[in-house]
């Protein structure tokens, strides 16, 4: 169990120095977790104002994870600063962000297995993709991530409460997710766990790519193009899945190196941060946001206030204009 010196009984321990002055690092990660949510936000709207996104299963689930990869990457930046800042939070309010970012981090690998799930069913049965992909299908299916992204959390907050020491239970601490590793056994079942749904997830990956890329073989000509994009569609998932799984090995990297010097072990955190949790998720609107054609129209209009067309017709006329001459 962690040692209670982890903790502070009193609040004397908000007192934290807002005066001190952000480093290069910090300040590289806000303007790229800025960037990131304007982005995720742009596609959001574009997602809101359009009835026909919001009727097709992988546009639902691509919405998804919008919401839950911006939400992730606010409260983990602002955990991040919290750090920076040494600011210290009480245990209670602590443990429960915690437990909300890792249902956050479980929720995207699990969306991202239901779209590979939903390119199978659109490419392999065709026939019966209108009637699977319904409004109430959509529905349980969300129900379901959620359920199965519970179960990590829930294992780690309740695990965390059974043994933690009473002295912390009304402490204040700097609010990191490692707090809720006390004992050995409690990472090792967290451990065990990862592994499993781990496993889960890379089985529904293979079957579809295996399944999509034989439909592929066998398709016609004119369909073969749309059954390759489904291929390269889950080939660019898996990836984003492995960089999400790496995700949550996060806090055990960090654990291998709490002894070490405190700027060793930040700029640790910074790299880890950027790679296993801004990557990835700059995947999503690349695979939906810049591939799609569809999404992708609609995104450019309202990216351009509406003026693409305007510039897209003075384009025609000085092209006419070159050809008369």
């Amino acid at each position: 169990m962690q040692g209670t010196g982890a903790y502070s009984n009193s609040s004397d321990n908000l007192l934290f120095n807002f005066s001190k002055p952000l480093d290069e690092k910090v300040i590289l990660l806000q303007v790229l977790v800025g960037i990131f949510l304007c982005i995720n936000c742009l596609m959001i709207f574009t997602f809101l104002k359009k009835d026909v996104f919001r009727e097709e299963t992988r546009y639902v689930l691509f919405a998804q994870t919008l919401f839950v990869d911006s939400a992730l990457m606010l409260f983990s930046d602002l955990l991040v600063v919290g750090h920076y800042y040494q600011y210290a939070m009480h245990i209670i309010p602590c443990s429960i962000v915690c437990t909300f970012l890792t249902f956050l981090s479980s929720c995207t690998p699990f969306t991202l297995a239901a779209m590979c799930l939903e390119r199978y069913v659109a490419i392999c049965m065709p026939l019966r993709h209108a009637d699977i992909s319904t409004g109430r299908t959509r529905l349980y299916g969300l129900l379901i991530i959620w359920g199965i992204s519970s179960i990590i959390p829930l294992f780690t907050l309740i695990g965390y409460w059974a043994f933690v020491p009473s002295a912390a239970q009304y402490s204040y601490a700097v609010c990191v997710v490692e707090l809720m590793l006390g004992d050995a056994w409690q990472a090792h079942g967290r451990s065990v766990l990862f592994a499993i749904l781990f496993l889960f997830l890379i089985i529904i990956i293979v079957f579809t790519y295996i399944k999509i890329m034989i439909a592929a073989r066998a398709a016609s000509s004119e369909k073969r193009k749309s059954t390759n994009k489904s291929l390269k569609t889950v080939l660019l998932h898996a990836f984003q899945l492995f960089l999400c799984i790496m995700q949550f090995l996060n806090p055990y990297i960090e654990m291998a190196y709490w002894k070490v010097e405190n700027q060793i072990l930040r700029n640790i955190k910074y790299s880890v941060f950027i790679v296993f949790m801004i990557a990835p998720r700059c995947l999503s609107p690349l695979i939906y946001g810049l591939r799609d054609e569809k999404f992708f129209n609609v995104l450019k209009h309202y990216a351009m206030c509406g003026t693409d067309g305007l510039f897209s017709r003075l384009l025609e006329i000085k092209q006419k204009k070159i050809r008369s001459i």
